[in-house]
């Protein structure tokens, strides 16, 4: 009985953040994900992902520049490490959460669509001795494209346009751990929740300033969870009717996180995984695929499976054994 009416609850919540999805055109927009380069045709989009699927550099900055740093007591802001033409998504926010004269960092990022940062989740962890630095993935939060009603230039039918969303979002992410360690932090750990995970995951994967990643509602394969994920529905209608899933997969197999397990199974990384059993958005089988695939690789994850669903695991009691479990980890 209480679990049908979680999976209602959770039903219910998916409904609410379908408001303003609509499908849209399949755009294949090749320059954005590789710039620079002549790509006329899906077949040879499909050919350069493959490639940058196993190019170590293909999430290095394209440009290096710590001068551009601004930072108060409770914020900082720099220019973003990818620019495009929504001119408030180029510069990157971080709300920061200090601890006091620790040297431990957190970079929390957020779900898509998040309405807002979450200063419960930065105070929990700066309590415990951990400076929280939430920042501000592509066009969320004061990176917003004016007039959208959802971060649809995070992830849509848009292959190149996603492809470059993500990539910026990692390479901010990159950046901002690099000034991090400039400032004299020692352990900089990441937290990411949902696609969020995707990118703390990919920054895990390639750069070696991280020591710790925690992982919420994580999968391997991008192009799964947006064709069978509940929240995605509009985006797969959108794209169904040009290509199939095998193929979204190549497009973007360099957001497949099953294709960089070799880096985040180094063991000089601890790597958590929070699951939700009932998870809609991201399926089970997917999050159990990427886990599957670092053991195979000689990685030795910490996971944490709960009986409840996507949304649900941020309500009483789920989110407080989450939450202990992560402080565990982190601390």
């Amino acid at each position: 009985m209480y679990f049908n009416w979680l999976d209602r609850w959770d039903e219910q919540r998916a409904r609410r953040g379908e408001e303003g999805k609509e499908p849209t055109a399949f755009i294949l927009d090749a320059e954005r994900a590789f710039p620079g380069e002549k790509i006329d045709s899906f077949r040879e989009f499909c050919a350069r992902a493959d490639r940058a699927s196993t190019d170590p550099t293909f999430f290095d900055e394209p440009h290096r520049g710590d001068h551009e740093f601004e930072a108060d007591e409770n914020w900082v802001k720099f220019p973003s490490a990818i620019s495009t033409e929504v001119t408030e998504n180029n510069i990157v926010w971080a709300k920061i959460t200090r601890s006091g004269p620790f040297d431990r960092a957190l970079v929390i990022f957020h779900h898509w669509n998040a309405p807002a940062r979450n200063p419960q989740i930065a105070s929990f962890f700066s309590k415990r001795g951990i400076t929280v630095f939430e920042i501000a993935m592509p066009y969320h939060f004061e990176r917003s494209r004016p007039g959208s009603v959802h971060a649809d230039y995070m992830l849509s039918a848009n292959l190149g346009r996603t492809v470059e969303a993500v990539k910026q979002a990692v390479c901010d992410g990159r950046k901002l751990i690099r000034w991090l360690k400039c400032e004299g932090f020692q352990e900089i750990s990441v937290l990411g929740l949902s696609l969020g995970s995707w990118v703390a995951g990919l920054i895990a994967a390639h750069d070696a300033n991280v020591a710790k990643a925690s992982l919420f509602l994580a999968g391997g394969s991008l192009a799964d969870m947006v064709w069978t994920g509940r929240a995605t529905r509009s985006i797969r209608e959108s794209l169904e009717a040009e290509l199939d899933l095998t193929e979204l997969r190549r497009a973007w197999s360099p957001l497949n996180l099953e294709n960089h397990v070799r880096r985040l199974a180094r063991p000089e990384l601890d790597l958590q995984f929070i699951l939700a059993k009932r998870d809609t958005v991201v399926l089970p089988k997917l999050s159990e695929g990427l886990i599957r695939s670092l053991r195979e690789a000689g990685g030795q994850p910490q996971v944490l499976k709960m009986n409840c669903g996507h949304y649900s695991l941020g309500t009483l009691p789920y989110i407080i054994f989450a939450g202990l479990k992560a402080r565990e980890f982190l601390s």
